[in-house]
């Protein structure tokens, strides 16, 4: 059981160095061995859990700043009157590659925690089979189930706000693109026809994403 998580913060991330390394040795076991490595230090799955939504929380809350960096810079590209194309081109070529990185990181992010949360649940299930006494394995039959709707929000919120993160990048994309292919006068007028909807775009996301980054610090609160 986590009693103070922030204590435990520490040693999570440097046991999850150790962890690296075990992962290396086999394909086929290193779940395993990863969980035990853990667990000889005192470190279990649902510590595990936590750490990766805590990761995610804050790849996300990045991720929210880069996007709204881009915006920024896209407006700015917008207003421009004149000056160096290549410059600007080169600038929202920037943010785009920096926002196509902080998605993935979001996306690896999520998947670890689907990754740990699986082991979780499918381990609890297993053991709630080896109770004797019949109120304790109702007891922990009713946490299972109030931890898994509980995962099942948070994971919920992490996922749209990914999936709200594609068009965004597809759209970004496709103005990196026509200033690559247009490095003309008319190639940055039609970046203000596009401003709107890449503005509301962008807005939705960091919506999606403030609600998942409010449900990973409302899970972390629960699970501890």
């Amino acid at each position: 059981m986590i009693t103070d998580w922030k204590n435990n913060n520490t040693i999570l991330r440097g046991a999850r160095l150790l962890g690296m390394s075990v992962l290396s040795l086999s394909l086929i076991s290193c779940s395993t061995l990863y969980y035990r490595t853990l667990e000889t230090v005192g470190i279990e799955k649902r510590d595990v859990l936590v750490d990766r939504v805590d990761d995610a929380r804050d790849s996300q809350t990045e991720a929210k700043e880069q996007f709204s960096s881009a915006l920024e810079q896209y407006r700015s590209v917008v207003a421009v009157e004149g000056g160096d194309l290549e410059t600007i081109y080169d600038r929202l070529n920037t943010e785009y590659e920096r926002s196509l990185d902080r998605a993935e990181e979001v996306r690896e992010r999520i998947a670890s925690i689907e990754n740990v949360a699986d082991d979780l649940f499918d381990e609890w299930e297993d053991e709630i089979g080896t109770y004797s006494d019949a109120g304790l394995r109702r007891q922990s039959e009713t946490l299972l189930r109030e931890t898994q709707a509980e995962y099942r929000q948070l994971i919920a919120a992490m996922h749209r706000a990914e999936g709200a993160m594609e068009p965004v990048l597809t759209m970004f994309s496709d103005q990196v693109l026509i200033l690559r292919h247009n490095l003309n006068a008319r190639a940055i007028g039609s970046l203000d026809t596009e401003l709107r909807e890449i503005e509301a775009a962008t807005e939705t996301l960091i919506a999606e994403m403030e609600r998942a980054i409010e449900e990973a610090s409302r899970f972390i609160v629960a699970m501890a």
